[in-house]
């Protein structure tokens, strides 16, 4: 038998838990000039009891092609991508109302 989610009562395999956590984030995405004039984009205001936080980080990094580090509640990315990342969390199910651009 498979196992079965203790929040929403359906099986692993049926889980909708992470999609509902999805619509209900409310996002911020803004960069941050770090030392010598670098810049960083910052992720922040995703739930990390919901959403699994270093897993959502390792895919903006691998497909954004930039290193980065998630701290703190936060997801940092090296160099500005602002756009990128909006894009890229509408493709992995988040909603756009929810992501706010500083």
């Amino acid at each position: 038998m498979s196992e079965i989610c203790i929040t929403c009562g359906l099986p692993k395999e049926l889980c909708v838990c992470e999609s509902i956590a999805k619509e209900s984030q409310e996002i911020k995405v803004y960069t941050v000039k770090k030392k010598f004039g670098k810049k960083n984009t910052v992720v922040e205001g995703i739930d990390t009891k919901q959403i699994d936080l270093k897993e959502l980080g390792k895919k903006l990094k691998n497909t954004l092609a930039c290193g980065g580090t998630t701290k703190d509640g936060k997801i940092e990315l090296q160099g500005d991508h602002k756009q990128k990342v909006k894009e890229e969390l509408m493709k992995l199910g988040f909603p756009s109302e929810t992501i706010q651009m500083q």
